[in-house]
């Protein structure tokens, strides 16, 4: 049960029916998630922006997929890894990378060095050094990537919170929680 009404696309109206119309289109329903954010016409336009900005990032939708699985696992947000091992499927990512990703491994090295920094990101909130910063760069991760996948954990951690202090039902199929290794 929600903590806060989800609202009805049907009833929503101006810029907050204007978005989830735009939602609908891109998923063909309206995640609650993203009715339970339509509560704040601000917060909706906000994440809804940065979801639109990062889906034409440098990054690529796969990888940004493994890296919201590896925040979301990291951050115990059950709708967030739901929602986003669906949504990696979709970018073409096997179900075992994507199980991988959830504790921040790949069999890519490079891949593995980025979901290791974005889930020290998360550990050390934010507190990261040069040395980690060195470790992927090093793996021939740029400077634009280095700095969208701060702003990608940045969004993930903001909807994780939402999802888990709303108590935002899952409507994606359910994925387990992986103990990280």
């Amino acid at each position: 049960m929600s903590n806060v009404p989800l609202v009805q696309r049907d009833s929503a109206t101006g810029t907050v029916r204007d978005q989830l119309d735009q939602i609908h289109a891109a998923f063909g329903t309206v995640p609650a998630m993203f009715r339970a954010v339509a509560n704040s016409p601000a917060t909706l336009t906000a994440m809804w922006s940065a979801f639109g900005a990062y889906g034409g990032g440098a990054l690529g939708p796969a990888l940004s997929e493994q890296l919201a699985v590896a925040v979301a696992n990291r951050n115990a947000c059950e709708y967030c890894l739901a929602a986003h091992t669906a949504l990696g499927r979709k970018a073409g990512v096997s179900g075992a990378a994507l199980a991988a990703a959830q504790t921040g491994r790949s069999e890519d090295p490079r891949v593995a060095a980025l979901l290791g920094f974005a889930l020290r990101l998360v550990e050390e909130r934010g507190q990261v050094t040069a040395e980690d910063v060195r470790v992927v760069r090093e793996q021939g991760w740029t400077d634009e990537q280095i700095v969208e996948t701060i702003g990608q954990v940045a969004l993930n951690l903001f909807t994780n919170y939402v999802n888990i202090a709303l108590g935002v039902p899952v409507d994606f199929p359910a994925v387990g929680l992986r103990q990280p290794v």
